[in-house]
């Protein structure tokens, strides 16, 4: 079982910068695409970001030259670099997983989300 753990989140002024953490247990990170997910009050989560085990990234257009994922196998953690806030990055964020696994089935994990709140 796969167990994620964020961390980071807290209130910045727009223009200000936070970086957020996830951490995984039961599983290295070295096997599975993993990403950021946010969900604001009163809309759908949708996704942020994503980092495959090579390294490459995508990004939704809402956060593309601001925001910056990165991961250090060594420590089994994934980072979210988020500069240039907005009130609309106002969320929860939460770390996912994604395994394949040798069947093809695909399953997702999730961690308990970190709260980020930009405002003045």
């Amino acid at each position: 079982q796969v167990q994620l753990v964020e961390s980071g989140g807290g209130l910045v002024q727009p223009g200000g910068s936070l970086r957020l953490s996830c951490t995984a247990s039961g599983s290295s990170i070295t096997i599975c695409t993993m990403g950021w997910y946010r969900q604001a009050p009163g809309k759908q989560r949708e996704l942020v970001a994503t980092i495959t085990s090579g390294d490459s990234t995508n990004y939704a257009d809402s956060v593309k030259g601001r925001f910056t994922m990165s991961r250090d196998n060594a420590k089994n953690t994934v980072y979210l670099q988020m500069n240039s806030l907005n009130p609309e990055d106002t969320a929860v964020y939460y770390c996912n997983a994604r395994r394949m696994f040798i069947s093809k089935l695909i399953y997702d994990y999730w961690g308990q989300g970190t709260e980020v709140t930009v405002s003045s």
